[in-house]
């Protein structure tokens, strides 16, 4: 199963994370498919660039988010765009 989920970048104590779209086997920091996006969660308020074209079409292929990706789709209003639960 092809999932949307963030791969963690930076340093110890300074996390940044990429937005990925990778297996679902595949290891966190591991082999990826495409980058989708970014996160910052040190910066007030936390950034969050997605590419919103690419998800789009990842989802309608079938491609299903991680729980930490789906909050963010919910932060950055993609959610509705996306019409998931």
């Amino acid at each position: 199963m092809v999932r949307i989920r963030l791969k963690r970048i930076g340093t110890k104590g300074k996390p940044k994370y990429r937005v990925v779209i990778a297996n679902q086997k595949a290891a966190r920091n591991g082999k990826f498919i495409e980058e989708v996006g970014t996160y910052n969660p040190l910066t007030n308020p936390s950034t969050i660039n997605l590419d919103e074209e690419k998800i789009i079409k990842w989802v309608s292929n079938g491609a299903q988010p991680s729980e930490a990706v789906h909050n963010l789709f919910r932060q950055s209003g993609l959610l509705e765009k996306l019409k998931l639960q």
